[in-house]
């Protein structure tokens, strides 16, 4: 009778754990098919953020309105006078190109629950406005002339719908954010089962009218009390409906469903450098540093702490040299044109890009046998067998490349293929080292100009054997 009771508490804790291990799971795709679906994205490394809404005419954030406290009828001001005269996405399209982003993820809803497109759901709509026009249409239409690939970024906040119930980042939250009696009170009339099927019908029109999509970025998570998690947004179902609507998409990690296999594809650090390879369970994920030029997303006329052009392409070089990719973000105006100073950075960082791009593009971490020199960042290409040296600081004429003796081929800066000369390196007779009685000396020497390149970074490219 013991062993028949110990024999049905494993069956039993089998059947939870099987029970278990299929509910974590959203859709089947081996591990070979994923690797496929990201070689693009992975391969890019480098795109182009949009934030635009009706936020844009107050030019002072995109989260003005939870900022200032704003309810719907007095923000509506912004939605009766978004008329972006300017809108040309063809010169979006072709800044992003010219700078070397190779996809764009626009908002097609932020938080505010104003739509860029002509959704059938709602009023609060672009063409609604005295623009009228769907904009993120003509977003499609523009990016993929370029060959650009497309993303839609869809907010599962909604400070504008009736039935969104009020959390600790709405607008109408209450003066004590930890006030549970004043949350029921402010909810009693609505119905987050509603917004679900809302925001559920919303998904599936940006996923159906556009044609082919490449990467979805939903919106966000905060789970607590008084804020909201996967069963707020409904987050499995919502997966498994954008899955099957566009099953070769892309998605991020938002929806507070990491746990589930297939229901997120990259993880997506936010403002800030990342020190390391992000891992999951002791294992290297696809991420994805998405980053601004200033302190905010949205337009904001005031905002002045800008970063430069080196700070910028040291954004990128660093993510690409631990296995990942940088989303830089742009805020139009209210009249629809880029930021002046985000397309003066982006003209910049398009210069650098013209000449060495191939040590962003198809790169990743170098392996470990490689040392970076000193103020300098590493990147590999493994298909070409190629390491890149991005040089933040240019060395005075020598740099000692540590192990390299017999694993170069050839070395060239980037810019303009010119040659660079590798010596052994030699050292005085009391740092020579023995090993059998031999002398052991595996460093080369990289033998630079003295005047440094007319480039902001220098990239030297070596061709490994």
């Amino acid at each position: 009778m013991r062993n028949y009771k110990i024999l049905t508490i494993c069956l039993l804790c089998f059947f939870l754990i099987s029970t278990t291990a299929q509910e974590k799971k959203i859709w089947d795709e081996t591990k070979e098919e994923k690797e496929e679906r990201l070689a693009w994205w992975r391969n890019d490394r480098f795109g182009m953020f949009i934030h635009w809404g009706t936020y844009s005419l107050a030019a002072r954030h995109e989260h003005l309105q939870k900022r200032d406290r704003i309810n719907s009828e007095d923000y509506q001001k912004y939605f009766d006078h978004f008329n972006p005269d300017l809108y040309n996405p063809k010169e979006w399209a072709k800044l992003a190109k010219a700078a070397g982003m190779k996809y764009a993820v626009i908002t097609s809803k932020h938080h505010e629950g104003f739509t860029l497109f002509d959704s059938k759901l709602t009023e609060f709509k672009v063409t609604n406005t005295p623009y009228g026009k769907d904009a993120l249409k003509e977003f499609v239409d523009a990016f993929r002339e370029e060959g650009l690939k497309i993303g839609f970024y869809y907010s599962v906040i909604d400070w504008n719908h009736p039935e969104y119930t009020i959390d600790n980042r709405h607008p109408l939250r209450p003066i004590d954010v930890n006030d549970i009696k004043a949350y029921k009170a402010l909810n009693k009339d609505r119905d987050m089962a509603k917004y679900r099927e809302y925001m559920k019908n919303q998904v599936t029109e940006i996923l159906t009218n556009y044609g082919k999509l490449d990467i979805l970025w939903l919106d966000f998570s905060f789970p607590g009390e008084t804020g909201k998690d996967k069963d707020d947004w409904g987050s499995v179902e919502l997966v498994k409906l954008v899955r099957k609507l566009q099953p070769e998409i892309i998605i991020n990690d938002r929806l507070d469903i990491v746990d589930y296999e297939g229901g997120w594809d990259f993880t997506t650090p936010e403002q800030f450098k990342v020190e390391e390879w992000p891992r999951r369970n002791g294992k290297k994920i696809p991420w994805e540093t998405c980053q601004t030029f200033s302190g905010s997303w949205g337009y904001y006329r005031d905002e002045m702490t800008w970063k430069n052009n080196r700070q910028l392409l040291g954004l990128l070089i660093e993510s690409v040299s631990k296995g990942g990719n940088l989303l830089l973000n742009v805020g139009p105006t209210g009249r629809g044109e880029i930021d002046y100073r985000a397309e003066d950075a982006l003209v910049q960082m398009g210069d650098w890009m013209k000449y060495n791009s191939e040590s962003i593009y198809g790169c990743t971490e170098a392996p470990k046998e490689f040392k970076a020199p000193d103020n300098a960042v590493l990147t590999y290409n493994p298909t070409t067998n190629r390491l890149y040296i991005h040089f933040f600081e240019y060395p005075l004429q020598k740099v000692t490349l540590k192990d390299m003796k017999g694993k170069i081929e050839y070395v060239q800066f980037l810019h303009d293929a010119s040659e660079i000369l590798v010596q052994e390196t030699r050292k005085p007779n009391y740092m020579t080292f023995y090993l059998n009685g031999k002398k052991q000396n595996n460093d080369v020497d990289l033998i630079l100009p003295i005047a440094k390149p007319p480039v902001e970074i220098p990239v030297v490219e070596i061709f490994l054997k």
